[in-house]
């Protein structure tokens, strides 16, 4: 593998694939990296979307379950987090100034690198910030990908001392005051992370740990919290992707599926979004937290059972 990969004895790499980085608006270096399915028979290629503060690293487990499904998975880590370049001077802040961003250069990958190098057809599987973006980038995307998978999108968050419109005024305030560097909640991460009791994530004790043993080991991969320009850049994707005009343009098949127990992101803002998708239909995991696939196994394999009755291998390839 790649030296581009952080291969640590706690979380491998898986021993197939392709690394490397390709360069994007304003000049900032992306970090990517292919697997092709090892499991028979082919059944196409998954884009994987990650979340806020997620590396390719962090999905290894999920793309060997991937591959044992005929399925090759192909990731990058968004700019400003993971092995990409950050776009402030601290890297550990969180920091994007618009979604669209995000969007150019999800689509210069599908184009340079997906297209030419992966087998079709294609699925994403996002996963919160990565769902909202793959929403946002939709309607450009009918013909190109088949189904989409979207866990936890970021559609709303809950548990925060102030409502959603709070909270979007004040982070929209603080931006245009200049102010979009500072954190707006949490700080830089601590070494060994935060205690497993305290944690919104996942049930899953052992996942937990080897998460944060990663970004100990790697901690250029880490991050802080979000700031203020983050959650402005968020408000507003959230926003137009929830727009009913915006919503009748997306025209791909989507499952979202929903952690019963989210304490990040709002379960009943995405069933209801499903609902009033023209091609959505949903699940939600009870007592799952917000991330799915960094559950216990009794989470997770609902969640490949559902994955795997949505995304079938049609004329698969020996």
């Amino acid at each position: 593998m790649t030296e581009l990969l952080a291969d640590i004895p706690e979380n491998p790499a898986p021993d197939w694939g392709h690394a490397a980085r390709f360069i994007a608006l304003g000049g900032k270096a992306i970090r990517y990296a292919l697997f092709p399915a090892q499991g028979r028979p082919l059944h196409g290629t998954v884009i994987i979307l990650s979340g806020r503060n997620e590396c390719i690293e962090k999905y290894f487990e999920t793309i060997r379950d991937l591959s044992a499904r005929g399925l090759g998975a192909a990731i990058m880590d968004w700019r400003g987090q993971g092995g990409s370049d950050r776009l402030i001077r601290d890297p550990a802040r969180g920091y994007i100034d618009s979604f669209q961003q995000y969007v150019l250069d999800f689509e210069q990958f599908f184009a340079d690198h997906v297209l030419p190098d992966c087998r079709g057809p294609f699925y994403i599987l996002g996963h919160s910030t990565g769902s909202l973006i793959a929403l946002l980038a939709a309607p450009n995307l009918l013909n190109r990908v088949r189904r989409m998978v979207l866990v936890a999108p970021l559609l709303e968050l809950t548990g925060q001392p102030v409502s959603s419109t709070t909270l979007r005024r004040v982070s929209s305030l603080l931006y245009n005051l200049g102010l979009g560097s500072i954190y707006v909640s949490g700080g830089a991460r601590p070494h060994g992370g935060a205690p497993f009791a305290a944690n919104k994530l996942t049930t899953d004790l052992g996942r937990y740990t080897r998460n944060n043993i990663l970004y100990d080991k790697a901690p250029h991969l880490a991050m802080g919290g979000p700031t203020v320009a983050w959650m402005h850049a968020a408000c507003v994707a959230a926003d137009t992707v929830r727009d009913p005009d915006f919503m009748a343009r997306i025209q791909i098949p989507i499952l979202m599926i929903a952690a019963g127990a989210d304490e990040v992101v709002s379960t009943r803002t995405v069933e209801d979004y499903a609902r009033r998708l023209r091609l959505g239909s949903q699940l939600t995991i009870d007592g799952a937290r917000h991330e799915i696939l960094q559950e216990a196994d009794v989470y997770r394999e609902q969640f490949f059972a559902a994955f795997d009755a949505f995304v079938p291998g049609e004329s698969p390839e020996i």
